[in-house]
């Protein structure tokens, strides 16, 4: 059954230093206990780190690890006359950008060590390099989907 009501999207004004939406997002969603400040300080930490290391444009740098890690693919439980079945299913391009985005801060968080700012640099490079946590995740989703072909005449 599906939803009667759908909240309508937020408006996100960008960030005000590199003057982009998908950061101030990420900012958003870093943001533990409505410390927005302490959120923004990090993420620009992080920024600067990528700029320092790389010596190439962070927020480059920041679009291609979105675009590395999000998933294409998902899987989503459907049932079918007492059976579930993994049907895979294209995933929609909002959903993919909030999944990118949480993978690569659970990805950030639990990396050992050092602190936060540069666990989000490194998670972040990684994932423009094709490696890192953030993006096995999306290469498993995506093997999951692979694997579950079968069932793709069941879609919703």
């Amino acid at each position: 059954m599906a939803r009667r009501y759908t909240p309508e999207k937020r408006e996100i004004s960008p960030d005000i230093r590199f003057n982009q939406i998908d950061i101030q997002e990420m900012i958003n969603r870093i943001m533990i206990k409505g410390k927005k400040s302490t959120a923004t300080r990090l993420m620009y930490d992080a920024m600067d780190l990528i700029e320092e290391r790389t010596g190439k444009d962070p927020v480059e740098t920041f679009d291609t690890a979105l675009k590395n890690v999000s998933p294409m693919m998902e899987v989503k439980p459907r049932r079918v006359g007492g059976a579930t079945y993994q049907v895979p299913m294209e995933v929609d391009p909002s959903r993919r950008k909030n999944l990118a985005m949480r993978w690569i801060i659970t990805a950030s968080r639990a990396r050992p060590g050092k602190s936060f700012a540069e666990k989000l640099a490194n998670e972040l490079m990684d994932a423009a390099t094709h490696s890192g946590a953030a993006y096995r995740r999306r290469e498993e989703t995506h093997r999951m989907a692979e694997a579950n072909r079968a069932f793709s005449h069941f879609r919703l």
